[in-house]
């Protein structure tokens, strides 16, 4: 399957994630690097120009009433380099007069005094220049102090703070490469066992819904191990249900729709009308059976589906049971027996599938009409629980159900051979899938008194 360009990658994100950070450090020393380095270079700088002014104020002096200020060749000759410099420097006797040097050199922004020296920048011909004022005291009759200013373009400084800052420049970006490779590789390792994992789940035979081994798989990865082996679980179950589904309806279908052939076969041979209306009474049975197992069995197929998938709402279970007994009422009529209903005397609301739940009572409520004998009674109870649940109890006066026999009651087609009623065998498992699906539960009981069968079911009330 082609990948797209614009796909996320994880490998690329994580590797995003960790060399930003390094980048914004390294950003950052390269910036405190660029000002250290240009700290360095203004140090330099200074430090040989005050030497420079130094140099030249040691030599004034006083001669005949002269002062005088002969330039020591050591004072310029430290400036010397591939650069070329221009060095430009002045020297103010006491009275202010020019002894020596350029008129037009900087003057400082504040006159320095007693061997107090001011650094200051300035331009000088177009180009930035540092420079130095330094005041010197002059040792003559009249006293006073002379001026000394010393400045210098600034080409060798910027090479010399280049050359700092390029060099620390390029050991960053070494280190950077370094570090994108080393995580890199990093990731590589990190994200195998995750790599692994789809390799295994590709090559999985698509019929294997059998969970995935945990044994070995790292602490971050298991969850999502964990949740896998839920999906294929859920997967497995909808798989078995709809196997189940199949193999009940091809089983119970099977046996109704052989009868039904046989009896038109019958119906046509008949030569009289009474044996076709025998015939057609038989069919009539015969779809009306098949009718009710097929609801069941679609039932049974919606129950199965689990809590999970299940499109719940708020319903009225009181109602949902009272409207049940009415739909019951003619069948218990012509059965001859007095179906009760002692419903709450107000909303039960729960969370449900109101389909389901319809089928839930009407399959209790038909099947205590079935096995309870002419004359018998009946009885549907409806109250609030403790523990916020909602109890439905079905009370019938027939035979009842050996505790021995309880839970096989539950079975699909299990049908006690001793009951003499007709069935499919699939209320009660129908009642069983549906309660489990609401996280509810269903239990059998005696009749008080006896006999007779009570069912018990409780449901969760709902919580909204």
């Amino acid at each position: 399957m082609p990948v797209s360009w614009h796909s996320r990658s994880l490998r690329r994100e994580l590797l995003g994630w960790l060399l930003l950070p390094l980048a914004a450090v390294v950003a950052f020393n390269v910036w405190t690097t660029y000002r250290n380095a240009r700290q360095t270079a203004d140090l330099v700088t200074d430090r040989m120009l005050l030497a420079s002014a130094r140099m030249i104020a040691e030599n004034v002096r006083e001669s005949d009433g002269i002062f005088q200020a002969p330039i020591p060749p050591a004072a310029l000759e430290m400036f010397a380099s591939e650069d070329r410099d221009r060095v430009i420097y002045r020297v103010n006797g006491p009275r202010g007069e020019l002894l020596a040097g350029y008129p037009e050199t900087l003057p400082p922004p504040q006159q320095p005094s007693g061997f107090q020296h001011v650094y200051f920048t300035g331009m000088h011909r177009g180009e930035p220049v540092q420079a130095v004022a330094l005041s010197q005291p002059v040792v003559s009759t009249r006293g006073g102090e002379a001026l000394v200013v010393v400045g210098q373009t600034l080409r060798g400084h910027d090479r010399l703070v280049k050359s700092l800052w390029l060099k620390t420049l390029r050991d960053e970006v070494l280190l950077v490469a370094v570090a994108g490779l080393l995580a890199l590789f990093g990731l590589h390792r990190g994200v195998a066992p995750l790599l692994r994992l789809r390799d295994e789940v590709r090559r999985r035979d698509p019929q294997a819904l059998e969970p995935l081994d945990t044994a070995h798989v790292q602490t971050e990865l298991r969850p999502l191990v964990l949740a896998l082996n839920e999906a294929l679980a859920q997967v497995e179950r909808q798989v078995a249900a709809q196997r189940r589904f199949i193999a009940n309806a091809a089983h119970q279908l099977r046996t109704p729709l052989t009868l039904l052939k046989a009896q038109i076969g019958v119906g046509k041979r008949g030569s009289d009308v009474a044996a076709a209306h025998e015939a057609l009474a038989g069919i009539g049975t015969t779809v009306e059976g098949m009718t009710r197992l097929s609801n069941q069995l679609l039932s049974l197929a919606r129950a199965e589906q689990g809590s999970t998938l299940l499109h719940r709402e708020k319903v009225d279970f009181n109602a949902i049971c009272r409207e049940a007994v009415e739909n019951l009422a003619i069948m218990a009529m012509e059965r001859d027996i007095d179906l009760g209903f002692d419903g709450a005397p107000a909303a039960l609301p729960v969370s449900g599938h109101a389909t389901l739940l319809r089928e839930l009572a009407t399959n209790l409520i038909e099947n205590a009409l079935r096995y309870t004998p002419r004359g018998g009674t009946v009885t549907v109870r409806l109250r609030a629980a403790g523990g916020a649940r909602v109890a439905l109890r079905v009370e019938d006066s027939g035979p009842g159900i050996p505790p021995e026999e309880r839970e096989k009651v539950f079975e699909r087609f299990y049908r006690r051979l001793t009951s003499g009623v007709e069935g499919t065998g699939l209320g009660l498992a129908v009642v069983k899938e549906i309660v489990s699906s609401h996280e509810g539960t269903v239990t059998l009981q005696d009749r008080v008194p006896s006999p007779g069968l009570a069912v018990l079911v409780l449901l969760p009330a709902f919580d909204g």
